[in-house]
């Protein structure tokens, strides 16, 4: 049940209760509010979209599985941290794009392979 519904059925139950039908509402009104504000993706997400598109296409051209690291070396990318190409190779792997191999200590992506 979503909150929504939940303030609905709330204010079903104390339909007598003024304040409480008046406060339901309210709450349903915000949360009507919140769901129009959004405008899309932020900056951020679509410079990280740029960012996954190159890393895609290293990984792509790649004739290994590469580390963070050696991604790191690639001048598409070489402005950015550790930190924030694993995140993005994180999502990546989530989106089913990416594959993360392990060998011994290090991870390895590589595009994923076709079945």
């Amino acid at each position: 049940m979503t909150k929504k519904e939940m303030f609905a059925n709330i204010a079903s139950l104390l339909a007598d209760n003024a304040e409480v039908v008046e406060f339901c509402q309210r709450q349903i009104d915000l949360l009507d509010n919140r769901k129009s504000s959004k405008r899309g993706l932020t900056a951020t997400q679509k410079a990280n979209i740029a960012v996954k598109e190159n890393l895609v296409a290293i990984l792509a051209e790649a004739n290994e599985a590469l580390t963070v690291t050696e991604i790191l070396q690639d001048e598409r990318v070489a402005g950015y941290t550790n930190q924030k190409i694993s995140a993005l190779l994180r999502q990546l792997v989530d989106a089913q794009i990416v594959d993360k191999i392990i060998e011994g200590k290090k991870a390895k992506f590589a595009i994923k392979a076709v079945d």
